[in-house]
Order: C-alpha cells, then structure tokens, then sequence
C-alpha cells in the first residue's frame, strides 16, 4: 500500500537499563498507591567485578569445581582484541581490523543469601561478541549467536543458598571473518544480576505510547506486562505515576485484576498528562513512569521507565517534521568501537563521542548495522538525538565467510524480537532499520528458488505449496522482507520501518513488497532526483551518504583534483602516502563529497534528513587501503576523537555557532604554492593576508560551501578576517611552527567520578617555543601515571599505525596523540607525566571525587 503521508505520535519511555534498582524501596504515592512497605524486592546489581579470563578453549570450565586461580582477574566489560597485536596473519584481516579473535572463558564466582530464597534471579547480559554460552554451576543455559544482541537467563532453579555458585560464560569467536568491521571480542557490554519477587513485571515489560498530543494535554497509554512465578493465582494493581524532571507527580491511574499463576498478563491503563514538556533534539525532556505491583498493602515490584513525549511524521513532501516544526535529520553513521578501548562499553566515551558530534550540529545516529548498547540509546535520549535503530548487516545471503547468515534462518525472530522489546521505549529512537545493503535486494536462481519447507521455515508464512504458487512471481526476498516488517510491526505499530538500500531501481525486491515506510537509499545521489516520481507518496531519508576519505593533517594538492580511490570496490589499492587528502578532494567511486550531499539535503524539501557515513573513524574497513591500513578514513573525527577540517564545514552549516576555519597548517617549503580553504558562516566575506599582504577578498554562495586561494608559501603568518557588513567579525591565524620543544596537556575534565570507570581523555601536543602547534611532529611521546588512575588506551588517529592501542607510549601523527586516563575506584588525584627525548615534559592533574546517587 502506498502510504502520502506516515504520522506518528509517539511519546517513548526509554527504558534505562539498571535504571529501576530499589532507590529507597517503594516510594510513598498517593492515594491507593501508597504502601507501608519500604523495601522493594526488586534489585538490580551491577555484575561487572571480579571475573576470571582465560584466553583459550579446551577446557572444562563450565565445571564449578574448575581450578582457575591462575586465570586473569579483571572487570566487565572487556574486549580481549584490542589488547592484541595487529598481525597481517590475523583471519579477522584489515576489514575486521587485524586483531586477534579466538575462543575465551570468563568464569565468576557469587553467593546468594538464603534469606532470598522464593525469590527470581536473572542474569542479564547487554551483548556478548559472539557465539556465547552460559553455563550456571556445571548446567548450560543456553546459547546466543548474534554478538549484538542482549539477552538474559533464569538463575534460580540452579542456585546454591549460603554456598558458592560459579557462572562461566564461553565466548566463541575463532572463525573469522564475522563482520566487515571490527567487531571486538569477549563480554564487551555490561552484565547484571536482578533479583524481584515472584510476581514482578516482565523484561522490557513496559510500553508507552501516545495517542494524542497537544499543547493542553498528551495522553499516554501502558501496557504493562506482568509475569507471575508463584503457585498461587494472585490479585494485584498496578499503579502507574508519572513524574516530571523534578519528580512531581503529573498523572497517576492504577488497575487491579488477576495474575494467574505461571502466566503473564498484561495490564493495559491510559494517564493525561496536561500541558506536557516535549521531547526535542534541543529540549530532550524526560519524564519518569514509575509502575508498582501491588498485592493488597505490599509492594510486590517497582520498575521506572523514563518517558519522552513527541510528535513525528515523515511525509514524500515535506520530508521530517518534529513536533510540527519542518526538521532535517542532520545525521552520522556510527560503529560501535571507542577507538583505543575499543568495543568495551563504556558510558564516558560514549558521551564523549556524542558531545564532539553535537557540537559540530548532528542531530541523528544511526547505529550501524546492528543493536547498539543500551548505554546509547539512553545518552541520545538525554542529549536529544534521532537515532534510527537497525538490526542486520545480512539476512540469510551471507557477506563475510563466518557471518550472521548461517543462523539467521534459526534466530532472525528472537533477535528481532528482543532488539524491538529492548529499544521501543526510547524516545530518541525514531525509526527502525531491518536491514543494511542485504544481498536480498538482488535476484538470485540459487538461493531464490527454495523448497516449500525451507521457504516456510525463513518466512514462517505456513503457506501450502498452492498459496506460496498464488503468489505469482514475488520473489522470497520481497516475501521475507513483508515478514519483517510485519514482525515489527506487531511489536511496535508506532515508528516507520525502513533498510539502507544500495540499489536504487524499482527491481529491488526490499522496494517491491512495498512495506516499507520510508525509502532509504545508501549513496546514489544522482538517483535521488528521481525519487518522488519512482515512489510517489513513499517519504525518503539518505540512509548512508558520502564515504569520504580523509587523513586527519594530511593535504594533497591541487586542492581542486579530485582522488577517486579506489577505481572500484572491489579492486586492490595502494599509494605510498596510505593516506587521503583532508581538502575533501577524495571519495570512494559509489560515494561522493561533503559538500554535494549538503546542498542536496539543503535544496531538497522531500528529503528528510541524511546520515554520513561516518561521525568517528573506526577499526577496521580501512578503505581504499589494505595492509598496514587497520582502520577506516571515512570519518569526520578520527579515531582519537581529534576532528578533521570538515568538521568545521559541518558546523558552519549546521550550527548558528559562529565557525571561522582555516586550514592547512604554514609548514612548508619556501616558494611553494599552497592551497589555503576556509569555512566560514555569519560573514559576508572572508580576506586572505600573507604577513599581512592580501590575497584577496572571497565569498561563499550557494554551489560552494568554502573559498580557496592558491597561494605562495613563505615563513610566517597566514590570517583570515571575516567581515559583515564591512565589520571585522573574526579573525583566525596560523604560524609557521618551529622545531618541537615542548608537549602540552589538556585533559578533557578536571574531575572523575570515583567508580572506577570514569574516564579522562587527555590531549597530547608537540609545540615550539612560541607555544605553536609542531604540524608534523612525529616525537615519541612516554607516559607514567601516578595516584588513583592507570591508562586505559593511547592512540594518535594514524589508521597506519602498528603500535597496540593498550601501551603507556605513543608517537604523535601530525603533531598530536592521545592518553585516556581510567579511575581505580578510589577518590583522590591522579597525576599524569608525558616526556619525550628533546622535549620539556608535561604533568596535569586530574582528582576523582565519590558520587552519590
């Protein structure tokens, strides 16, 4: 059916994992809600410390009686990889980064009080990269394929009380390559252990949509599953309280019925919130559900969902609207991995990654090209983000050797299933994505003409041989495709459906089901002028666009030759530089520049937005180059999180910021003729001067998004002034730097939180005596920590660099590296020194204070 206009109201809680621990018991409510008991039996504990590593296979450990006292102790979440070497031999290669996988253990040893006993233990795993297995005391759990997904297990049955019980967790990923980027190994997300009574809501057992919002009232609907695990049938409410930012109760209802034992029921209640606070990219307000089971006076469970009240709609004209206000989805792809920590969760770099990014103007993530970690998705619910949540890289058409296919037939529901359950709460989730360029979209004799028992086995459609022939000639890719789609659907009827699409013609099979709400296209720009006439009514996003290439220091000219590397995708590459030019005069041959996707977006009214691929370099994919190429150069920021000149292009264009960039540095040989670009907004024009000398007087305009001079190199000073209205506005100023004397620090924070994960990210710099950034300086740079932190991770951004990312050294690469700086767990100071042969040393200091909930 083809669909003008797709409106959605849509309010999401985001359901913060670990967010309904017993934070002071069951509060007292009003009215009915009210309890004298004060103690919740739910909690949810973080599970992260004191584990035993060991990497290898072959072993016994799943057995509680293993000997494992010489096996490593560390805490979760942890990634094995990125301690690795990077090694040609690696089977993961280039493409997953060339690091090491294999097979590792992780084995954990706890007690429950028998005082406990009658209650329901879980365990709950946010992702496991990949192929794990669980084991509780010898007896096996269960097993889950797919790396990205979260998952959890019932303890309780095979709990020993006031005795050890030892949890061992398998995690299997030797057979390489899985993945087409780096996928990290290990428990890599982070791990709980939640405890409620017998009658409790379920997992992700809450669900809040709208049905109607204005500006006097929204009115919210619940559904709130209840799971009973007692032998006895019980009546209970369920008193549902919305409170806002500042925990005053805005709405209240509550239901009483009957849990059955051994059953679930689900709750169903609406509350009318008047005069709602809406959820906006610049004003994400988040309300907070608390829902409460009670049976009679005592508090059965208590669970909290932060809600976030919107309106939306993609519309074939007008492209994306946010809360009745026209908005562009100014976007970037992200991959999961924090760059030298590498997939190892971490809530600090996340945040990190996501302030660099907003203030260069990004409104939207995607999370590319599968679950993300929770911690995510509930930082974009806080800082205002539009986050389209995709689930698969591949269906059952397979990319890599070792990949997801070979068990989507099998797991494609759960997983499904469970990602939708996890995410639907988030209000910065906006739309769902089944897919990423999956090979479906292309007829295939082979894999396209099944039996009827493996066609129903993929589709789940029960179809006899005479249904399946009555439906003429769909392919099972286009019949696939309605299944996921409905299957979503069914789960979250509220969010369009969409897929990244590289195949821009009607023959795509995903496109000729004709259920999918939006039209997502990867690239082909050229095609999508034509789209409101290829599919009338349908709205459209760039799902993809761009791939870029660029080294962050590196310029090579003339800046107005463009590199189109490589000739195709899947020709070998190589130039001696391995690097890409920063001037945005390199792209791959399916992409294409910054700039051309901008001034689409901009002129363009029914296209609702674009992401960029990518927001941060990332392990991995390190395209056009191989080896010793090991991750990408398609980013915006670099690995290190250090931004590249067209940051600032973003920022000029995207923000009301006022942005005066100029680049590339003033080292270079004398008589030399360089190129000098500039971005620049809220200016009429921009003069070049060459100590003090002009060079000329430029002004941007609608087809370019930057001015150039071609200038000739001598030592000094090069100076941009930015007038409006014949006013000086800004000035910026580069100096021919010196040799390197001297390394600066500047940590990104000056206090950490005690907990023993906060981070501090430490920016290294080799100057010259004036103080002047060395452009090229490649010194060696020693670190040595003392006080209550150690070093988490180094790196420099240098995509060619060999040199491990868990060191205490790194080289800078154009004239900077990066330290990142880890709390111990305990407050007090940590001092940070970093000497170099030839070089005055630097120390900062950073303190870390204990935090109170």
């Amino acid at each position: 059916m083809m669909i003008g206009k797709l409106k959605y109201l849509m309010l999401g809680g985001c359901l913060i994992l670990g967010s309904y621990l017993a934070l002071g018991g069951c509060l007292m409510l009003l009215g009915a809600c009210s309890s004298s008991s004060l103690v919740s039996p739910r909690e949810r504990s973080d599970f992260n410390a004191d584990w035993r590593f060991h990497l290898g296979d072959g072993l016994q450990a799943a057995q509680p009686g293993f000997a494992d006292n010489d096996w490593r102790v560390l805490d979760l979440p942890h990634d094995w990889a990125i301690e690795g070497d990077f090694s040609q031999e690696n089977p993961s290669g280039t493409g997953g980064g060339a690091l090491p996988g294999g097979v590792g253990w992780y084995r954990k040893t706890f007690s429950v009080d028998k005082a406990d006993a009658g209650k329901i233990f879980r365990i709950e795993f946010d992702g496991v990269y990949m192929n794990s297995e669980v084991f509780i005391n010898g007896v096996s759990l269960g097993v889950r394929p797919y790396g990205y997904i979260s998952f959890s297990y019932d303890l309780t049955p095979y709990l020993k009380w006031d005795e050890p019980n030892v949890l061992a967790v398998r995690v299997d990923n030797a057979e390489q390559p899985n993945s087409r980027w780096y996928s990290g190994c290990g428990i890599y997300r982070n791990v709980w252990l939640s405890k409620t009574g017998p009658i409790h809501v379920g997992g992700w057992g809450t669900y809040v949509t709208t049905s109607s919002v204005d500006e006097k009232q929204a009115v919210l609907n619940l559904a709130t599953t209840l799971v009973n695990e007692s032998d006895t049938n019980e009546n209970v409410t369920v008193c549902s309280s919305l409170q806002d930012a500042e925990g005053r109760e805005v709405a209240e209802t509550r239901s009483s019925g009957k849990a059955e034992a051994g059953k679930e029921v689900v709750f169903t209640q609406q509350l009318t919130v008047k005069q709602p606070q809406l959820w906006d990219i610049d004003t994400p307000y988040l309300y907070t559900l608390v829902t409460k089971v009670m049976r009679n006076e005592e508090c059965m469970d208590r669970y909290t969902t932060p809600v976030g009240i919107r309106t939306f709609s993609f519309d074939a004209r007008k492209g994306f609207t946010l809360n009745g206000r026209q908005t562009k989805i100014n976007g970037v792809c992200m991959h999961h991995d924090l760059g030298c920590l590498g997939a190892a969760v971490n809530t600090r770099a996340i945040e990190r990654q996501l302030q660099i990014l907003k203030e260069m103007g990004c409104n939207g993530i995607r999370c590319s090209h599968n679950p993300p970690a929770p911690e995510l998705l509930d930082l974009c619910d806080r800082m205002g983000f539009i986050v389209m949540d995709e689930a698969f890289d591949m269906w059952r058409k397979k990319k890599t050797a070792h990949d997801y296919a070979r068990y989507f037939n099998e797991w494609h529901e759960r997983d499904l299933n469970d990602f939708i359950l996890r995410d639907r709460n988030h209000p910065s989730v906006f739309m769902w994505s089944i897919g990423n360029e999956v090979l479906e979209q292309w007829s295939d004799a082979k894999a396209d003409t099944l039996s009827l028992e493996e066609a129903n086995l993929i589709l789940n459609f029960g179809h006899s041989s005479e249904m399946l022939a009555k439906e003429g000639e769909e392919s099972v890719n286009s019949l696939l495709t309605k299944k996921l789609v409905s299957f979503v659907k069914g789960l979250d009827p509220t969010r369009p459906v969409t897929a990244g699409c590289n195949e821009p013609n009607s023959g795509n099979h995903l496109f000729r089901s004709g259920v999918l709400d939006v039209i997502g296209y990867n690239y082909h720009n050229k095609d999508i002028p034509n789209v409101p006439a290829n599919f009338p009514d349908k709205p459209f996003i760039i799902t993809e666009s761009n791939s870029a290439l660029m080294t962050r220091g590196y310029y090579r000219m003339p800046s107005d030759r463009m590199f189109i590397w490589p000739e195709r995708w899947d020709k070998s590459f190589t130039d001696s530089t391995f690097a890409c030019s920063s001037y945005e005069n390199c792209h791959v041959p399916w992409g294409n520049t910054h700039e051309e996707s901008l001034k689409l977006v901009r002129d363009n009214d029914f296209i609702s937005g674009q992401y960029v691929w990518t927001g941060f370099d990332y392990i991995g994919e390190p395209t056009p180059y191989g080896w010793p190429a090991r991750s990408s150069y398609f980013g915006i920021v670099d690995l290190a999180g250090f931004p590249k000149d067209v940051y600032y292009l973003y920022q000029s264009e995207w923000t009301d910021k006022q942005v005066l960039h100029l680049f590339p540095h003033w080292n270079w040989t004398p008589g030399q003729e360089i190129d000098m670009w500039c971005y620049y907004n809220q200016a009429d024009e921009v003069e070049l001067f060459v100590n003090g000398k002009s060079q000329g007087v430029k002004r941007k305009d609608l087809d370019n998004l930057h001015v150039a001079w071609r200038v000739k190199f001598e030592p000094g000073t090069v100076k941009v002034v930015a007038r409006r209205k014949d006013e000086v506005i800004a000035e910026k100023e580069i100096r021919t730097a010196g040799k390197p004397a001297e390394i600066r620090l500047t940590p990104d924070r000056s206090v950490l939180a005690a907990d023993g994960k906060d981070l501090c990210f430490v920016t290294v710099e080799v100057l010259d005596e004036e103080g002047n950034l060395c452009p090229n300086a490649d010194n060696l740079v020693n670190f040595t920590v003392k006080g209550n932190g150690f070093i988490a991770g180094v790196d420099n951004g240098n995509p060619v660099s060999l040199e491990r990312f868990k060191d205490k050294k790194r080289k800078a690469f154009y004239g900077k590296c990066l330290v990142v700086i880890q709390n111990d767990g305990k407050p007090g100071k940590t001092e940070l020194t970093a000497t170099s042969e030839g070089l005055r040393q630097a120390v900062v200091k950073v303190s870390a204070k204990d935090c109170k909930l």
